[in-house]
């Protein structure tokens, strides 16, 4: 993590064009980076980089994705090896496509996951974490995936065929990081581990990851259900208030900055500028961003970059090949200074900005 103590002073202006939708008070979304979990560094990497379209807590029709004990129960039967399972996740996530998948029911579902680019290392961890661990499970799972495995949908049972529930091969209590110690341990509403306030880096990555999580469920099932132009009508009555009720939630300051904002209230400072194009440079190297911090006092300031995936390109992609003529055409309407388009996968879009004090939560 690059730390950066700046003894500088740093005024953050949100710009709200409504109140917190009162509803959000109650939404803590998922909130379940830990990072000073012993057990293995690929729960907290897992949190960070699925959780927001595989969470374990997102209700079951609201979810963007399969939680991530369905992949694992999918991917690993009796005779797989950790090897094998993260070959399989590594080229899945290098290029995702339909005659890959084992799980042709979350396709159906919920249609491909974007390309998207990870460091190698951090699916590795993760694959590992998996396949070694016991791994988070929504309540409803069990009884869904017995459902699905009668009616002949599983594919591939997973280690101790169902033992979602902390059972597997060679019982016991789960403990310890033996091969086969159960799928998934059923969630409660309680989330385990310790509080991450004395660390910035994860309360902002949790903090940045919630917020996109809220923005992305609500912006998918828009295009899922409406299409396109409505996507761009929802993002533009209802951004703003989503992010500033999650700001309500985290009792932060939060807001996403841009060097070609679509809003104009979304354009970055100067200082800020040169952070977002730090970013272009580290990832134009192949390098894997990093949070930056900056401290003054008891408050601290994070930022994190904003990369395309494909998804991104139904709205800030190419006007003469991306954009459909009715979505281009609403952007005009609703946007006419925008400047958010012109976009490849895997570029830098902008940056979160989170402002919080030392006890957040």
């Amino acid at each position: 993590m690059k730390t950066i103590l700046l003894v500088i002073s740093l005024l953050l202006l949100l710009s709200c064009n409504s109140g917190p939708d009162k509803s959000y008070q109650a939404l803590l979304s998922d909130p379940t980076v830990h990072s000073d979990d012993p057990e293995h560094p690929g729960k907290a990497l897992m949190e960070q980089y699925c959780y927001a379209c595989h969470s374990a807590t997102a209700p079951h029709d609201e979810r963007l994705g399969p939680p991530m004990i369905a992949i694992k129960k999918h991917y690993i039967s009796e005779g797989t090896t950790k090897e094998e399972f993260t070959n399989d996740m590594l080229n899945w996530v290098k290029d995702p496509a339909e005659e890959k998948s084992k799980m042709p029911g979350a396709v159906r579902r919920f249609g491909v996951m974007p390309k998207q680019v990870f460091p190698e290392d951090v699916i590795q961890k993760i694959s590992e974490y998996m396949y070694d661990y016991e791994i988070e499970q929504p309540e409803w799972f069990e009884e869904h995936f017995q459902e699905m495995q009668g009616k002949g949908m599983g594919k591939g049972n997973g280690r101790g065929q169902g033992m979602g529930m902390g059972r597997g091969k060679g019982q016991g209590n789960g403990q310890g990081n033996g091969r086969g110690k159960g799928q998934g341990k059923g969630m409660n509403g309680k989330m385990q581990g310790a509080s991450s306030n004395s660390n910035p880096e994860v309360t902002g990555m949790r903090y940045a990851r919630t917020t996109k999580a809220e923005l992305g469920r609500n912006l998918m099932q828009t295009i899922n259900r409406k299409g396109t132009v409505a996507a761009i009508e929802f993002c533009n009555e209802k951004a703003y208030p989503i992010t500033d009720s999650m700001a309500t939630v985290h009792n932060a300051m939060i807001k996403r900055v841009s060097d070609k904002p679509r809003n104009p209230d979304n354009k970055a400072t100067a200082a800020e500028i040169f952070y977002i194009e730090d970013y272009k440079s580290q990832l134009a190297k192949g390098e894997d961003p990093e949070p930056m911090i900056l401290k003054k006092g008891d408050e601290t300031t994070f930022y994190y970059p904003i990369v395309t995936n494909t998804l991104c390109m139904q709205c800030h992609g190419d006007t003469s090949g991306d954009l459909k003529p009715g979505t281009l055409a609403k952007l005009k309407e609703l946007y006419p200074m925008d400047k958010a388009t012109g976009y490849s996968v895997n570029e830098v879009r902008g940056m979160w900005r989170i402002q919080f004090g030392e006890k957040t939560d």
